[in-house]
């Protein structure tokens, strides 16, 4: 969770705690004396929009010119350039379509088919697929998936820098269905031994198998181990940089957890080397990942991860992570290891599919460290319910209509509850006014005899802000599906809602907001704050509060123009939904009375007993004052 969303929880559940406080009017005490910038866009991809991607259809043989940096020099006496020309070899199936280079045997380019890019969207007339598709592949910086390694004379090697030779027949590949195919790459070394990189890939999978051998490589490779690399990150692909940065990090599953490594200040570098048996490594960013796992964990000796974030131009972030794992390289003539790679979308089922943990890089939100609580809520009641919805009703704008709808049931036993307890507590006023001027110059029997009233009528007079508490996990996993869901990436709803995962802007600001950082009006903020104002107005009576009515809509708006409009739209339909309730309850209870409890229980509740030990204190230090 990036700061600007910690800030807003703390000052929304301070805002809230105290709204539900204030409107439970308990006896005065007698005593002595997010950033966000939605026009932040990569270099790169301004870059492509204005020149555009190759578009030839037969993808015909590329040849890039060996880089005359090569040289024995530094790659030692074991790889000589041969001055063979990189090769790029394309591999379509059903769900991507990806570049394969002869140059590391890497990929150079990740097209995925059911994802586009933000310009495309706004854009009608981009219509070439390799311009409208989202490609996750930082290609200008290299290509991504090479081994590392040092040599016994003393040379670092990166396999990215050098040519291998490939068993390619043509230069396009196309698969469908449950069909495989295998394309093994050779980068021939001296006596015989060579390092070998074989891919299979599947027709209706993101995901393909890796497997690398190391053929009497036993005098080559120094230091007993070798690193399996995956540079550069991934490229950012939305219009808002900032909030991608936000969502983007590199992650290792080890001991039985999946542990993060994220950047979170500009200029800030990072690192991490983990020991060990690892499931896989991974870096995201907000909606899109590329996974890492070896077949057999305990066959590895662990992993590094490091990275970086920085400004990209004068409102722009980016965040890079460079991830390896650690493979053992035990001197035999033939050493093999097997991988999954999974390069795609951060869907929750789809990753479900592969096993291996995957789900855990599906992020529901945390909160002080009510993860525990706030992730099952999320993944095993609110994700199904929402997918479940999605079934039957196309648009998912109304999918959270009917979401937040069902939401409301769910908690009308709390809100109910909380009703009553704040109506109840303000018919006794009368009863605590008595009280205080009763005893106003002694303040331990006016709150014991505060606490025996609430005890006689049956009020519990934290019955008000109890029920808010306990909503607050709920409050945190819907806010955690609803900001990362890829589900309501680019999706519209009515209306000026274009995409529900960006915020709806109706207007821009010439200037930014202080303290909250804002730029831009949302409709949909707009909307919720006049509800919430609403709700206070019919539920605030007392005169010394008239000021809380305004202040918390307002500052709730202020804080929700920079989020997803599918969020602001869940809590615009939650409070609408809430005003009809409480409508409802007001007008059910409008006759309400109040009755001493029959058979009121003699156990103290905590209230009692915290009074009963504050005035033992207090009798015990003036006894002390006394001697």
């Amino acid at each position: 969770m990036d700061r600007n969303t910690t800030v807003a929880f703390i000052l929304i559940g301070a805002i809230l705690v105290l709204w539900f406080y204030l409107n439970s009017p308990a006896p005065e005490q007698v005593q002595k004396g997010t950033q966000k910038d939605t026009t932040a866009v990569l270099n790169d991809t301004s870059k492509q929009i204005k020149q555009g991607i190759r578009t030839d259809t037969t993808r015909t043989k590329k040849l890039i010119t060996q880089s005359e940096t090569d040289s024995t020099t530094k790659f030692g006496k074991y790889f000589v350039p041969s001055g063979q020309k990189e090769s790029v070899i394309t591999i379509e199936n059903s769900l991507v379509l990806m570049e394969l280079s002869t140059k590391g045997a890497g990929i150079r380019k990740y097209y995925l088919k059911n994802y586009k890019n933000w310009y495309s969207v706004y854009d009608k007339s981009i219509t070439n697929f390799y311009r409208t598709h989202v490609q996750l592949i930082n290609f200008s910086k290299g290509n991504a998936y090479n081994l590392s390694f040092i040599t016994t004379d003393g040379k670092a090697i990166n396999t990215g820098d050098l040519v291998f030779d490939s068993d390619a027949d043509k230069y396009h590949y196309s698969i469908a269905g449950n069909d495989s195919l295998v394309l093994t790459f050779k980068l021939p070394s001296t006596d015989n031994s060579y390092i070998e990189k074989k891919y299979t890939f599947y027709g209706n999978k993101y995901g393909f198998d890796s497997e690398i051998e190391l053929v009497n490589m036993t005098n080559i490779i120094g230091n007993n181990s070798y690193d399996l690399v995956w540079g550069n990150g991934l490229r950012f692909v939305e219009e808002n940089s900032v909030d991608e940065a936000s969502s983007s990090n590199a992650s290792v599953y080890y001991g039985d957890e999946q542990v993060i490594v994220d950047a979170s200040s500009n200029g800030e570098k990072v690192d991490k080397n983990f020991d060990g048996r690892i499931e896989w490594v991974a870096v995201r960013d907000k909606y899109f990942t590329a996974i890492i796992a070896p077949k057999d964990p305990g066959s590895v000796n662990g992993a590094y991860i490091e990275g970086k974030k920085e400004l990209v131009g004068k409102t722009g972030e980016r965040e890079d992570y460079s991830v390896r794992v650690n493979i053992p390289f035990k001197n035999t003539n033939l050493e093999k290891q097997t991988f999954t790679v999974f390069i795609g979308p951060v869907d929750y089922d789809l990753l479900k599919g592969y096993g291996e943990n995957f789900t855990a890089l599906v992020d529901f939100g945390s909160f002080f460290g009510l993860k525990f609580l706030v992730r099952p809520i999320a993944e095993y009641i609110f994700l199904p319910l929402f997918n479940f919805l999605h079934t039957f009703i196309p648009n998912y704008g109304f999918v959270i209509v009917i979401f937040s709808l069902i939401i409301k049931f769910v908690l009308y036993p709390l809100t109910k509850s909380s009703y009553q307890s704040m109506k109840k507590m303000q018919l006794l006023q009368p009863k605590i006014a008595e009280i205080k001027e009763k005893f106003k110059d002694d303040p331990q029997k006016l709150n014991k005899e505060t606490m025996k009233l609430y005890q006689t009528y049956g009020i519990n007079p934290a019955g008000g802000c109890l029920p808010l508490l306990l909503q607050m996990p709920i409050f945190i996993a819907l806010w955690g599906l609803f900001k990362t869901a890829i589900e309501l990436r680019q999706q519209p709803f009515i209306f000026w809602i274009k995409d529900l995962s960006i915020p709806d802007v109706i207007y821009r600001l010439p200037f930014k907001l202080p303290i909250f950082g804002i730029d831009q009006i949302s409709g949909l903020a707009i909307l919720m704050g006049i509800t919430t104002f609403v709700q206070q107005k019919m539920s605030v009576k007392d005169p010394k509060q008239a000021g809380l009515v305004y202040i918390m809509p307002i500052a709730l708006t202020l804080m929700f123009m920079s989020f997803p409009s599918g969020l602001n739209l869940y809590y615009f339909m939650f409070n609408i939904f809430s005003i009809a309730q409480q409508y409802y309850i007001n007008l059910k209870h409008d006759g309400m009375t109040l009755e001493p409890v029959k058979n009121v229980k003699t156990k103290k509740g905590i209230m009692t007993r915290l009074m009963e030990a504050a005035e033992q204190n207090t009798k015990m230090q003036q006894q002390k004052k006394r001697r």
